[in-house]
């Protein structure tokens, strides 16, 4: 009752004008947005004592767009928390390169690929971190970091603000419930607004977000921050911002601050009952009543901290730091479980509290080096210790670990045990990502990482049949390490066909190729991923025969098929209704795997077909010619009997386009997206600069990079990911069913 009252009170004062109406109207809706999504995530039954180990854990991911400065910064918080001696740039501009960047491709294109998991401390405070891509070709390396961490730094441009993979990492955190801190970057940058930043933090991430530090000066003129909790100017000097200078808040400031730790509070108030009562009664929290709170909503997910700085000039890191270990949760703080018992429905609480419970793990990583394959393991209950005997849970293997190391990038530090809540690696473990792996027999399963599918996709083979033996072990490696990265070959052609994320990430498979493997490739014209579906339903009653002389086959099936939307529409759903003995019950699954072959190859483009349920209601089996070939064969005849009559369309791939260039090319940037089909979604003009947002089909965006260049003198860049399937143009259609026609009829000829 006193919870309910209290959030009257607050929205009836908001209402009536006595909270910062502009805030706190935006904060409300986060708040809405960010309590059912907190409301999902279970409050820990067991957490540690005050005194233990666990509580001075930190499990933090670095992630942002890309060039937001994630690499950057990282570089700075392992220089300051003294695991390196010096700091190196990224692009290995002192040709060295940083240090999480430390494959030769990523030290030469300056992005990060791939992620790279270190530790460090800080202020007693142990500190695993792993920085991650911002690029969205790489999307699956940041998935897996997220999948496994308790808190995250959110690193954002202070020119560029919340930008397209922005929108990505935030509902990554938001799948897997990661508190976040924002660290508004680069404020010594021309056109730096850290105030309109957190604007579009609160608008377009829908977080209640509030700032606790303000800027001393902007752009070249930046100077230090003010922490608005503790009413202090820090100055950061020395060569490399090591010294720390705090003073009174200069004069100048001092009705700036007081706004915004207002309006922290007010933001704080709004999701904390305990500052809701304070504020309500007009009393000022002190200090650590408003550390408590933040700490606490900040867990929740139900507030964002905002912190700022510039870590290429080495001001404002330490401070981060501090918001690190102040606000982000320990392992214990946050609620994890596995699936348990044969139906695997039943859900069991781990506890890393108690060491004494059986060990726990999940591989959420795997590398292949000169040692064998290494497997990065997040540990969540029990101990590790090197030697132990741990059971794979998919497939009950029971397998020894001869060797744990903790990695700093790409080193690596042996250790004979690891406790619940760290990060490990662990060589000789034959696996898979998203395997559990536990100290017992106990069938304990966790859930595993959400995986995107493709969106393009090209033939390859190598220059020199020769090469055949590494081209098939490269390829191997990849599609084993990276769930993102398929192989298949084509029945047709016979040819082997790559897909992943995006160009770049296929064209890093290339050159990994040719330098690891000296095995040089051909490439044929990239592939969008189209796909089929249908757009009604239908029924179908198909029969099999086959005679031969002696036993045949036959099957017949009966049943419908319908569509599929929603979250569903990217799947394909097989469900048996039949009742009594008319199809025996053994070659049921003979029909789903023949369902699910046909769904491998539509009719209208041989793509995949997709948002189909098949329901099976009735059949006949003869006592003779009835097998397992007969029905599948069945299941594939009617499916495609039934599609026939569901008005079959093709999908194509939709991605999000975001487009930066000076504001005089806007109506050129606009027309070129308009030529390649798409629809622009919003545009904002920010001191000379323009921010197109769009969304255009990705068969349509091949050669956009050298247009985008020659449309704006080489001034113009754009990102895009994956958004969705919708249903093609019918010109279009008619084009692509024309192509698939004649590139059978040439194969058959």
């Amino acid at each position: 009752m006193i919870r309910t009252s209290l959030r009257q009170a607050l929205q009836s004062a908001s209402q009536s004008g006595l909270i910062l109406c502009g805030s706190v109207r935006v904060t409300r809706a986060a708040v809405r947005f960010q309590s059912s999504d907190a409301a999902t995530n279970n409050v820990p039954s067991s957490p540690a004592p005050a005194d233990s180990p666990l509580k001075r854990i930190r499990n933090l991911g670095v992630s942002a767009h890309i060039d937001s400065g994630k690499t950057t910064l990282t570089e700075r918080i392992l220089f300051y928390t003294g695991r390196i001696n010096k700091m190196h740039e990224v692009k290995g501009k002192d040709e060295v390169g940083a240090t999480m960047d430390s494959m030769d491709l990523e030290r030469e294109k300056g992005i990060t690929i791939q992620s790279a998991a270190t530790y460090a401390t800080w202020k007693d405070y142990n500190i695993n971190i792993i920085d991650t891509p911002g690029h969205v070709d790489f999307t699956i390396e940041v998935e897996r970091a997220l999948r496994v961490l308790d808190g995250a730094i959110l690193v954002l441009c202070s020119v560029g603000g919340v930008q397209s993979q922005t929108l990505t990492v935030n509902r990554q955190m938001r799948r897997y419930h990661v508190p976040c801190i924002a660290f508004i970057n680069k404020l010594d940058r021309p056109g730096a607004d850290p105030l309109r930043v957190i604007g579009q933090i609160r608008k377009k991430l829908r977080h209640n977000a509030a700032a606790l530090q303000i800027p001393m000066g902007e752009e070249d003129r930046f100077k230090g921050v003010i922490d608005i909790i503790r009413r202090k100017a820090m100055f950061f000097h020395g060569v490399n911002g090591q010294d720390i200078e705090e003073t009174d808040v200069p004069p100048e400031y001092a009705k700036l601050v007081e706004s915004k730790r207002t309006e922290m509070i007010a933001a704080l108030a709004e999701v904390d009952d305990q500052i809701a009562e304070k504020f309500l009664m007009e009393e000022t929290p002190t200090e650590s009543e408003i550390v408590a709170a933040v700490r606490r909503t900040t867990i929740a997910r139900t507030f964002t901290p905002v912190l700022m700085g510039s870590a290429l000039k080495n001001t404002g890191v330490q401070p981060l730091l501090d918001a690190v270990n102040a606000y982000l949760p320990s392992p214990d703080e946050v609620y994890y479980d596995a699936y348990s018992g044969k139906d695997q429905t039943t859900r069991i609480e781990l506890k890393p509290v108690d060491a004494t419970k059986p060990f726990v793990g999940l591989a959420f990583k795997i590398e292949q080096n000169k040692f064998g394959q290494l497997t990065y393991m997040r540990t969540y209950q029990g101990v590790l210790r090197r030697g132990d005997f741990v059971y794979n849970s998919r497939d009950d293997k029971r397998v020894k670990v001869p060797r744990l190391v903790r990695m700093h990038a790409n080193q690596m530090v042996d250790v004979t045990e690891v406790a619940a809540g760290e990060i490990c690696a662990i060589f000789g473990l034959d696996c898979n990502t998203g395997d559990t792996f536990c100290s017992e027999r106990t069938g304990m399963t966790m859930e595993r990482m959400f995986v995107p599918d493709p969106v393009i996709s090209l033939s390859i083979k190598p220059e020199s049949p020769k090469m055949l033996e590494a081209f098939s072990k490269a390829v191997a490696r990849f599609q084993k390490q990276d769930p993102t990265f398929r192989v298949h070959t084509d029945d047709e052609s016979k040819e082997t066909i790559i897909s992943g994320m995006g160009e770049l990430h296929l064209e890093i498979y290339r050159e990994l190729m040719l330098r690891e493997y000296n095995c040089p490739t051909i490439v044929g014209k990239p592939r969008v991923a189209f796909r089929e579906t249908i757009t009604a339903p239908a029924t179908f009653d198909y029969i099999h025969k086959k005679q031969s002389g002696g036993a045949g086959q036959y099957g017949r099936v009966i049943g419908e098929i319908s569509v599929l939307e929603g979250e569903e529409a990217n799947n394909v759903i097989f469900e048996d209704k039949s009742v009594g003995q008319n199809i025996p019950k053994n070659f049921i699954p003979s029909i789903e795997k023949g369902f699910l072959e046909a769904c491998q190859k539509g009719p209208l483009t041989g793509n995949n077909l997709i948002g189909v349920r098949f329901t099976l209601l009735d059949g006949v089996a003869h006592a003779v010619d009835s097998n397992d070939m007969a029905f599948r064969m069945a299941a594939m005849g009617a499916l495609r009997q039934a599609v026939s009559k569901a008005n079959p369309v093709v999908m194509e791939p939709i991605m999000s386009v975001e487009v930066n260039a000076p504001d005089e090319y806007q109506g050129v940037i606009i027309g070129g997206i308009n030529k390649r089909r798409g629809t622009v979604m919003d545009s904002e003009n920010k001191d000379g600069y323009v921010t197109v947002q769009a969304q255009v089909p990705l068969n349509d965006m091949f050669g956009y990079s050298a247009d985008l260049r020659s449309q704006t003198q080489g001034k113009g860049e754009f990102t895009m990911e994956y958004n969705r399937h919708e249903p093609t143009m019918p010109s279009l259609q008619q084009e692509l069913m024309r192509n698939y026609e004649k590139e059978r009829r040439e194969k058959q000829s």
